[in-house]
């Protein structure tokens, strides 16, 4: 019944398409630019100004079917937004730096002139690697592969990473360590809707990837059960069958109780366990340990809400495991994705459709962004830098000798502590904010103010962009084309709709002039356009982990997009990953891994009761440096807030609205109260979408996952007071 209704929504779309009769005006056929939903929509253009108009749904796209969130339906209002940057800028005025002022216009020749100087100059007198790139995932996969590229063969320089380390690092780590591969979803969305429990860890899905909601409510709808976990009553864990309303940071503790149930009451797969999985036993003795009582007196959850959960799980014929920032922006990120992958692999509930485990990927390319070299220590295709063979692979493809590849940097936040140490003293920063997304902002905007030179590529000026001496201004996603990889897998394709905007240019282009002025113009000259970048993207991939050699532009159209990994043009990719019960490490076998529970780095005290996490809303995405300047979504949700319980509330003697300080060891800022039962009494909450004085990063901590690198911006200590009780200094 629920195939027929998506299928009836097809045939409506088609119909529709049909009866449209716009004179002046055309549809380019693409995908939203924000989340990994890569929600399918055809941008309306206006054939005499070349000017985008509008936005209609999709409903031939398999993933939504039409649906489009808030954001995605005024996505296309940031292309000509009257805040785009249109001519590059170089600051005059030094003492201005860190603000929006003391900048000029400038062509593009005495920008790149500029540049080329410093980053010169900087390499002879401090070595290769004084320079930096800083990079993002909400770009095409041409333009993430290029990025790769330009730092170590154009700037030549072992420092880069990206802002998906504190995004998708932790998911990346677990499921390399636990499959031997790290694509988010071991199945396709369209087998969401029709397994039989859905177990949510860590994801508001409900508002941070909407259009996703009807495949889960589709379950219940069939008789299955949604399970969620969440210190917070978001949307979808009040509709869920089970909430499971843990304290942040506890996760690992849930995911040991859960596992042990299942193997204490004879919910495991023996055959599979013992025929594909290495490590059950040393895993089964570690969590004897939590018990419903041991692991609830650790999570705050009651201990039958725990003994239910593993009964849903373990009972249903097919299940799913999915999990998103909640569980892996902690210290012990890896370990989280990995305990929940237990589950799945202790049930045998893997590796067949309607069944799996996936991480629901924040970023419109997190999955594809993080597997062709923008990692600190990756190379295209998965590859690695640590090993020689896929060193010299790669070296061939760029035309470079091995022994010219740049070491492995260091992660995203630790490129600050280089900074600091002036190890690195200039900085390429495109696709990303960390003045508003990195933690401990006092400390980050510090290293960003005391650079010797600081490039940033932007269509907006971002937060981060008032540190730089020049600003470059590059394209939206609409006005270039390319392919990105979505929250399943599937490499989908960019279409542009608009020629770009004033003098912007697309990021693969200003790195290829920039490489040119560089005196490496030889190993970039050949690649002319965005296919072309592809094109050496798939041979440079080719044989390596995230295999994209048999994909085309062409295969893409014909197919609604291709799963990778897809080794040669007769392949028709891999929307389901293990159907032959063989997983990707050399023995072919998945681990299962004991994994000893550890408190979060910051546990609170006495002078810091209070549990600080923070997250999304509907509205907004990421740094909010583009869905701020949309009027409609600034209206719908125009400042953080700060919610806190209401019992919580009672003992501050805080009211509804009320203004208070909220403060950690690290800093302080002000919000609105907004009191609601939805939130644990020892919880408090904040969305990270704002900058300046209003970032809650200001607030939260740089300890990292001894993996991923990932800081753990999900729990940390942190107090509450009324503003007038600040103490006068």
């Amino acid at each position: 019944m629920q195939k027929d209704n998506f299928r009836n929504e097809r045939d409506k779309y088609f119909k529709e398409v049909e009866n449209l009769n716009h004179p002046n005006e055309t549809l380019v056929k693409t995908h939203c630019s924000y989340c990994a939903m890569q929600c399918g929509m055809n941008l309306r253009v206006n054939t005499k100004t070349n000017k985008i108009i509008g936005v209609e749904p999709r409903y031939d796209w398999p993933v939504t079917l039409g649906k489009m969130c808030p954001k995605g339906v005024t996505a296309y209002q940031q292309v000509n937004n009257h805040d785009r940057l249109l001519k590059p800028l170089i600051r005059d005025d030094q003492s201005l730096k860190g603000t929006k002022d003391g900048f000029r216009e400038a062509s593009w020749d005495e920008a790149y002139d500029l540049i080329v100087k410093k980053f010169t100059e900087l390499q002879e007198n401090y070595g290769k690697d004084s320079l930096s790139v800083y990079s993002g995932v909400s770009m095409t996969n041409e333009k993430c592969y290029l990025t790769g590229k330009f730092a170590r063969v154009g700037l030549q320089t072992r420092y880069i990473d990206y802002n998906g380390r504190f995004c998708m690092a932790s998911a990346a780590g677990g499921l390399n360590r636990s499959l031997g591969i790290d694509r988010g979803s071991t199945i396709p969305w369209t087998d969401v809707h029709e397994t039989d429990c859905i177990f949510l860890a860590g994801s508001n899905t409900a508002e941070c990837h909407p259009t996703m909601m009807f495949r889960v409510w589709a379950i219940q709808e069939r008789g299955g059960y949604v399970i969620v976990a969440d210190p917070r009553e978001t949307p979808v864990a009040r509709k869920a069958d089970l909430h499971l309303d843990l304290r942040p940071g506890t996760d690992l503790a849930l995911a040991n109780g859960i596992l042990n149930l299942l193997i204490q009451n004879g919910y495991t797969d023996e055959e599979f366990i013992k025929n594909h999985t290495n490590g059950f036993e040393e895993t089964k003795e570690l969590v004897k340990q939590f018990t419903p009582e041991y692991t609830s007196a650790i999570t705050g959850v009651a201990p039958e809400k725990i003994i239910r959960a593993a009964e849903l799980y373990g009972k249903a014929p097919n299940a799913i495991v999915m999990f998103a920032r909640g569980i892996e922006q902690q210290i012990k990120g890896v370990d989280n994705v990995s305990a929940y992958t237990n589950m799945a692999l202790v049930t045998g509930k893997i590796g067949r459709a309607k069944s799996g485990v996936a991480t629901i990927t924040g970023q419109g390319n997190g999955q594809g962004g993080r597997e062709h070299g923008q990692k600190a220590d990756a190379l295209p295709g998965y590859r690695k830098i640590a090993n020689p063979d896929h060193v010299k692979y790669v070296s061939k493809v760029w035309g470079i000798e091995p022994e010219e590849m740049p070491q492995e940097g260091v992660s995203a936040f630790e490129m600050f502590g280089l900074m600091e140490q002036k190890t690195i003293r200039a900085l390429y920063l495109l696709c990303s904010n960390p003045a508003v997304s990195a933690p401990d902002q006092n400390y980050v905007r510090e290293q960003l103010k005391n650079l010797d030179f600081m490039v940033c590529v932007d269509f907006f000026l971002s937060e981060s962009a008032e540190f730089a001496d020049v600003i470059l201004p590059t394209t939206t996603w609409a006005e270039d084309e390319g392919t990105t990889t979505n929250v399943e897998g599937r490499i989908i394709k960019i279409n542009q709709a608009q020629m770009p905007l004033g003098e912007s240019k697309p990021d693969w282009q200003i790195q290829i002039e920039i490489a040119e002025r560089m005196g490496r113009g030889k190993y970039f000259s050949h690649l002319k356009t965005s296919e072309d970048v592809f094109n050496e993207l798939r041979v440079a991939s080719k044989g390596g982990t995230a295999d994209y050699y048999g994909v085309t532009w062409e295969k893409i159209d014909k197919q609604d997009g291709v799963f990778w990994p897809c080794k040669d043009e007769d392949d028709p990719g891999t929307p389901r990953l293990f159907l032959d019960k063989k997983f990707n490490h050399p023995d072919g076998k998945a681990k299962i891994f004991a994994l000893p529970y550890r408190p979060s780095a910051e546990e609170p005290d006495g002078e810091y009761p209070l549990r600080l996490t923070t997250g999304r809303v509907v509205y907004h995405y990421l740094s909010g440096n583009q869905t701020r300047r949309i009027q409609f979504l600034r209206d719908m949700c125009p400042e953080p807030f700060v919610e806190v319980h209401p019992e919580t509330a009672a003992k501050y003697n805080i009211e509804h609205e009320e203004l208070v300080r909220l403060y950690t060891r690290r800093g302080e800022t002000t919000y609105k109260v907004k009191i609601t039962e939805a939130i644990r009494e020892d919880t408090v909450f904040v969305p990270y979408h704002w900058g300046h004085e209003k970032s809650i990063n200001l607030l939260t901590i740089g300890a990292l996952d001894p993996y991923s690198r990932m800081p753990e911006f999900k729990a940390c200590a942190a107090q509450i007071e009324k503003l007038e009780m600040k103490k006068v200094q």
